[in-house]
């Protein structure tokens, strides 16, 4: 059995997937990572768990072979739990939730759960080791000093920047409820003036040709274009693009390639851009990241390939 971790509201790439086990006769299980709450009941020891789930469909650990880390939702609260409890009510579902993650840690996962929590949790990791496996990355501050702000835009930025949250708010690709990508210039450096209740990831801003979202599998690569040279972030944009099929240069398939093996991750979503300059920068990867635009529009058979892995990783597992 294949354990899928997800969200309540995850369809299309989730449903592709399950589709593709199902023809290949594999069984699986649904776990919906924001509804692991007083929803469902969990019984976990330090070997295995048996966990009932909103719907009644019942796991037990013991037959789970393979996890795909899909994504992680934040834990739902009731509407009516007094506000006195939400702190440690979202606390103790999310000790419990993680505990369950580890007890299923010596199995394949998409990806494994250690590597997977440490880049996702540091951008400035991210951005060292793209650099270190051959990789041009933007200068980048990560402040919350409004003066060291202002001398980095005027030595690096040339008089155009963009400032980023670490994390975002969104939970979908079309940019909806999403804190997005913001430029500024010297003419609204004024609203620096609160960075430091809100500390931000600073770059210069790049002239592009093209932006470009590259689904990382194993060594696979899916590679996607979209001409958004007008906007800071093509997923905020009110614009009309298509996605093309892309073909990524050999040394920069190698060079990312490097990077995700020293990441130690199986599976991420990376976001690059070709700038007018002709050089190609790498912006980040995420770990849980969108591709189901890829797979619609460009018919990449993602969600079949990650089913591949963890299918070939059991029967590995099994000789």
């Amino acid at each position: 059995m294949i354990l899928c971790i997800t969200h309540s509201q995850d369809f299309y790439n989730i449903d592709l997937f399950f589709d593709y086990l199902q023809s290949n006769n594999i069984p699986f299980f649904r776990l919906n990572s924001d509804c692991l709450n007083h929803q469902m009941k969990l019984n976990l020891n330090d070997e295995s768990f048996i966990l009932k789930d909103e719907f009644g469909n019942q796991v037990n650990s013991k037959d789970i072979k393979a996890v795909w880390h899909r994504k992680t939702w934040n834990i739902s609260v009731p509407a009516d739990l007094d506000d006195n409890y939400k702190a440690i009510f979202i606390n103790e579902y999310e000790s419990l939730r993680f505990n369950l993650y580890t007890t299923l840690e010596h199995l394949p996962w998409i990806n494994p759960l250690q590597a997977e929590r440490k880049i996702e949790s540091s951008k400035m990791l991210q951005l060292k080791l793209a650099k270190k496996n051959g990789l041009k990355i933007p200068e980048t501050l990560f402040s919350n000093d409004e003066e060291a702000v202002i001398e980095f835009f005027h030595q690096f930025c040339h008089g155009k920047a963009i400032a980023k949250l670490h994390g975002t708010i969104s939970k979908s690709m079309d940019g909806h409820e999403m804190i997005s990508t913001v430029l500024f210039t010297e003419d609204n450096l004024e609203q620096l003036s609160d960075i430091a209740f809100c500390p931000m990831i600073f770059q210069p801003y790049i002239e592009k040709e093209y932006e470009l979202r590259i689904v990382y599998l194993n060594g696979e690569f899916f590679t996607g274009k979209i001409n958004n040279s007008a906007h800071a972030d093509w997923r905020v944009s009110q614009s009309d693009f298509f996605w093309e099929e892309y073909e990524l240069p050999q040394n920069i398939k190698e060079n990312l390639n490097s990077m995700m093996t020293e990441m130690g991750l199986i599976f991420g979503a990376i976001d690059m851009i070709k700038s007018t300059d002709g050089n190609y920068y790498f912006l980040e990867v995420n770990p849980q990241g969108e591709w189901g635009m890829l797979q619609k529009e460009l018919n990449f058979p993602i969600a079949q390939r990650i089913a591949d892995y963890l299918i070939n990783s059991i029967h590995t597992n099994e000789q």
